[in-house]
C-alpha cells in the first residue's frame, strides 16, 4: 500500500463503486481518499485518486439503525468534527462551505436526537445526509488541527478515531479562534461565538458518554513531546487555518487533559 500513499499513484484504470454506508461518520462514500493503517507504525497512510471515488453513493438510514451506541457516537463525532474543521480550512471555497454549513447544520441538530434514540430514523437519515455532505466537504476542502493531533492519539493508545478528533476539537477550535478571520467563520456557523461552538461541542461529547478528558482515556502526560511531534507532520495540519507547530500542539494536548464539563472528574 505505501506504493499508493499519496495523491494520483493509481496508474491503472479501476472498477466503478457503488458505496453503501453503514454508521453516519467518514462521508468517505463521497470521497476519492482511503486511509491504511501501517501494520508495524499504525501510521494512517492517505492514499487519494480520482479514479478512488465511487460512482455511486447509496445512502439508506435503516442500515444505520443497528449499530451500537459507541459505535453511533464515535463516528457522530467524525461527522461533526468534519463540517467544522472543512468550514476553516485554508484550502475552503464557496462550494466547500455549503457542503460545511448544511453538514454542520444538520448533524448538530440530528445527533443529539439519535443519541436519544437510537431508532429514531429521521434522525438517523439526517446524520448519514449530514456526513456525506462532510465527506463532500472534505474532498472539496481539508482538515485541520484536530485531525492531526488525533491520528498520533489512536496511533500509541488506540483511542477510536472519533473519540480522539472529538476530544482535541474544543482546543483547536479556542485555539484557531484566536485568528479573528476564522473566529467570524466559526460564528458564521451559527453558534453564540467561537466559545459558545467549543462548548456545544463539549455538550454533545458529554451527552455521546465520551470520558471528558485524555487523561481519564489512559493519555500519559509524558507522551505529550511525542504526541506533539508526530501531529505536526500530519498532513492535515498543513491546512489549518492558524499556522499550528510542535510548540502549539503541546499547548492543544495540555487542554485536553483537563476536564472541560460539569461533573467530569
Amino acid at each position: 500500500m505505501r506504493d499508493y500513499w499519496g495523491v494520483g499513484k493509481a496508474a491503472q484504470p479501476m472498477l466503478p463503486l457503488i458505496a453503501i454506508p453503514t454508521t453516519a461518520g467518514t462521508g468517505s462514500e463521497c470521497q476519492s481518499f482511503a486511509l491504511i493503517a501501517d501494520v508495524q507504525t499504525h501510521q494512517k497512510m492517505a492514499c487519494g485518486d480520482p479514479k478512488a471515488a465511487a460512482r455511486i453513493a447509496l445512502l439508506d438510514p435503516a442500515l444505520t439503525l443497528s449499530q451500537p451506541p459507541r459505535v453511533t457516537a464515535c463516528t457522530g463525532l467524525d461527522a461533526l468534527s468534519h463540517t467544522l474543521e472543512t468550514a476553516v480550512s485554508k484550502k475552503r471555497n464557496a462550494l466547500s462551505l455549503a457542503y460545511s454549513r448544511e453538514a454542520w447544520r444538520l448533524c448538530a441538530t440530528s445527533f443529539p436526537l439519535v443519541l436519544r434514540n437510537g431508532k429514531d430514523l429521521a434522525a438517523r437519515a439526517g446524520m448519514l445526509l449530514g456526513a456525506a455532505l462532510g465527506g463532500l466537504a472534505i474532498e472539496n476542502s481539508m482538515l485541520g488541527a484536530a485531525h492531526a493531533a488525533a491520528n498520533p492519539l489512536t496511533a500509541h493508545f488506540h483511542l477510536v478515531h472519533g473519540q480522539a478528533v472529538g476530544l482535541m476539537l474544543p482546543a483547536v477550535i479556542r485555539f484557531n479562534a484566536a485568528d479573528p478571520a476564522t473566529a467570524r467563520l466559526y460564528d458564521e456557523l451559527g453558534e453564540t461565538k467561537a466559545a459558545g461552538l467549543a462548548a456545544k461541542v463539549e455538550w454533545l461529547l458529554n451527552l455521546a458518554g465520551m470520558p471528558p478528558s485524555l487523561a481519564a482515556c489512559g493519555v500519559t502526560p509524558s507522551s505529550i513531546p511525542l504526541l506533539a511531534a508526530e501531529a505536526s507532520k500530519q498532513w492535515t495540519a498543513g491546512f489549518n487555518p492558524r499556522p499550528v507547530g510542535e510548540k502549539d500542539f503541546v499547548q492543544l494536548f495540555e487542554a485536553a487533559f483537563a476536564p472541560r464539563w460539569p461533573g467530569a472528574a
